[in-house]
């Protein structure tokens, strides 16, 4: 059984074209990159592989244009950042979520109210 999110919003994917769209383990994973500084850090944090997470980047990088920067080098040296690009993305997507919990918020309390007791 899925979990029950408190707003009723399982999930909003925006499709801009064939290559690139947007859903939440995609915007989950470029605000994890910002908040870590590393893709394999991101991907741990959401359980999957850095190759997974890698992927996924990559995908997005070639649908949007850059959204992640990437940087070499030894410890400490190399890392992962949101373009501003990237945090443009990841801010209007956050901006749909926040407006589509908000205009359906009554029709899922309507619908709940059709839930048997």
């Amino acid at each position: 059984m899925p979990e029950v999110p408190p707003d009723g919003l399982t999930h909003l994917r925006v499709t801009l074209s064939e290559d690139a769209y947007l859903g939440p383990g995609r915007a989950d994973l470029l605000e994890f990159i910002a908040q870590t500084g590393s893709i394999s850090a991101a991907g741990k944090r959401m359980g999957m592989s850095y190759k997974r997470a890698w992927d996924l980047v990559k995908a997005m990088n070639a649908g949007f244009g850059p959204l992640v920067e990437t940087s070499r080098g030894g410890s400490e040296q190399g890392g992962a950042r949101l373009t501003p690009a990237g945090q443009q993305v990841l801010g209007h997507y956050r901006a749909m979520q926040d407006k589509t919990r908000a205009a359906i918020a009554a029709d899922v309390e309507a619908l709940r109210a059709l839930l048997p007791r």
